[in-house]
């Protein structure tokens, strides 16, 4: 099931932009204090490092995703969802000619 919309949170409205504009995302907390944030992918290749693990939900678009010491590459649509371990890296590759990858970073 994918996540459509999320109520009752505090969002920080300075989008976090990386990689030259090809991810942008806002942060922001739901009521009970979780961290979160949602944002989309453009096409690219893109290395990002981890402090706590992560959930990654797919709401739109798809990715192709490497975890840290893997040589696989593996897809995740709209629906899906895959975890990263802390203190770890990951790739996200998003094909040019396909939809942006459209997520909630759910922050463990």
């Amino acid at each position: 099931m994918t996540t459509e919309t999320i109520d009752a949170v505090s969002v920080t409205t300075k989008a976090n932009v990386y990689f030259d504009g090809k991810c942008v995302s806002h942060g922001f907390t739901q009521a009970d204090g979780t961290r979160k944030s949602v944002g989309v992918i453009l096409p690219a290749t893109l290395t990002f490092n981890t402090g706590a693990p992560e959930i990654m939900e797919c709401v739109g678009g798809s990715c192709d995703y490497k975890l840290d010491g893997s040589d696989v590459w593996v897809t995740s649509a709209a629906g899906q969802q895959f975890n990263v371990p802390g203190n770890a890296k990951f790739q996200i590759r998003v094909t040019e000619g396909f939809d942006a990858y459209h997520y909630i970073c759910h922050f463990g």
